[in-house]
């Protein structure tokens, strides 16, 4: 991508009447829809469902997968759960009715929980890569190449199961290998496509596509794995991926400057609002989630357009009320006992008012350090996914005696993780520039930005 010329740099820098400008520069603002942003925004909110579906679809299939009657070593019919079954369940046989020829594995409760692990162990690698060379060199190949890669490799699921677990295992790592460069991607792809009003709302649109993908995966998976079996679940789904990155490579560009289809008025109110900030740059709850994912990024951009209050003090607000009472509700959930009913609305309550978050903490990074924002937010989504990692270990030994002891410790853990980070974000967080993050050529565009941010 070329740089903007010199000669439009050194008019932007000298022109002194633009302290004194609003944010957007200009009262006309082209509509969004139908726009190239909004565009770029539906298609990632694709891509990341897409993708999202892959990452939770072998949760559900597992059921399917494994062979229940085995009584092989670890498999023990007779312990007692804490909880009984919901009323109408007693007879139900634990799994999916499966179509004649298709496969079932003998593996123990240990080995599902380190298979369903496994993402995370490749996820946590390409984190800080991803943003980094994102930045560099663009985020629309990086974030295609993720999600086909991701997709290609899903494909490949049920031959890497019929090797046996390892095989499935170093084959999900991979797929964590290829999904790890996708956030921090379109972090970095949005440094140069979202004006600074719009920020929250296409940003929250685009990623919330991975709680969409996820709720919409896991009654499908089911229903794909009763009615084809369980191989047509990641035959079709990671087919479909590799089918959106057709289009993805279509249609997508890294910078409006380079987009063929993008209007003349567009491409110009994009680039002049953010100036010189390009650079090298279970279903119920996740539909909640979602929900309340996209109605807070609208919420913020209003309370940052009216100037209501300083783009740190939003940031910080939505932080705390996506962490603060979700950690309240799982600990309702821990003391639920076997209310089933209460046991999920406290959870949808959870899932959906941490969606409030997205605005706050989670787009901090093209806020303090636009031209590093995928660097960034692959080193913060790098040290989020370590849970990832840990989580169905830790949660295994809390819960072996499947008891409602074990269980509380893990909803106790859980919300004190909550509560830790949303203090830790308000104690030290910030909505503006950082020096450290200004080329000396920036110096004096992002003293114009700091002043314009302090004023709002």
């Amino acid at each position: 991508m070329a740089p903007p010329s010199s000669l439009s740099i050194n008019t932007a820098l000298s022109d002194e009447s633009e302290d004194n400008e609003p944010l957007l520069g200009d009262d006309t603002v082209p509509p969004q829809c139908c726009s190239a942003r909004l565009n770029l925004a539906v298609l990632m909110f694709l891509g990341f469902s897409v993708v999202y579906g892959l990452r939770v679809n072998l949760s559900v299939a597992m059921i399917a997968m494994v062979n229940t009657t085995d009584s092989g070593p670890g498999r023990n019919s007779s312990v007692a759960h804490a909880c009984p079954l919901p009323a109408g369940s007693e007879n139900s046989s634990g799994t999916f009715e499966q179509p004649d020829g298709t496969p079932q594995y003998p593996w123990d409760a240990e080995t599902q929980g380190w298979l369903l692990g496994a993402f995370f162990f490749g996820y946590l690698c390409t984190q800080i890569p991803g943003g980094y060379l994102s930045g560099h060199y663009g985020g629309s190949i990086f974030l295609g190449l993720g999600v086909l890669s991701t997709a290609a490799l899903t494909l490949l699921t049920p031959l890497a199961a019929q090797w046996g677990p390892y095989w499935l295992f170093a084959l999900r790592a991979l797929e964590g290998l290829g999904e790890g460069v996708t956030f921090p991607a379109m972090m970095a792809m949005w440094a140069r496509w979202a004006p600074p009003l719009e920020r929250s709302r296409l940003i929250t649109i685009s990623g919330s596509g991975s709680n969409f993908g996820a709720f919409l995966a896991m009654p499908l998976t089911g229903y794909l794995c009763q009615a084809l079996g369980w191989p047509a679940v990641f035959y079709l789904c990671g087919g479909a991926g590799c089918l959106w990155a057709v289009l993805w490579f279509m249609f997508v560009s890294d910078d409006p400057r380079t987009h063929r289809r993008i209007s003349k008025e567009e491409r110009d109110y994009i680039v002049d609002s953010i100036g010189r900030q390009n650079g090298f740059l279970s279903a119920l709850p996740y539909l909640a989630a979602w929900l309340c994912s996209v109605l807070s990024g609208f919420l913020a951009d209003s309370l940052i357009e009216k100037k209501v209050f300083s783009v740190t003090t939003i940031r910080k607000l939505f932080t705390l009320t996506g962490m603060l009472p979700p950690a309240g509700f799982l600990l309702a959930v821990a003391y639920a006992g076997c209310n089933h009913v209460l046991t999920i609305t406290f959870l949808t309550l959870a899932s959906a008012v941490a969606g409030a978050s997205s605005p706050g903490v989670f787009i901090n990074q093209i806020d303090i350090a636009p031209r590093y924002a995928g660097f960034l937010l692959g080193i913060t989504n790098m040290f989020g996914t370590i849970p990832g990692v840990i989580a169905p270990i830790v949660t295994g030994y809390f819960t072996e005696d499947h008891t409602l002891a074990g269980w509380r410790k893990v909803f106790w853990v859980s919300a004190a993780i909550n509560v830790g980070g949303a203090f830790f974000y308000t104690l030290f967080g910030s909505g503006d520039i950082q020096p450290w993050a200004v080329a000396e050529d920036d110096d004096e565009g992002a003293k114009r930005e700091r002043k314009r941010s302090n004023s709002t």
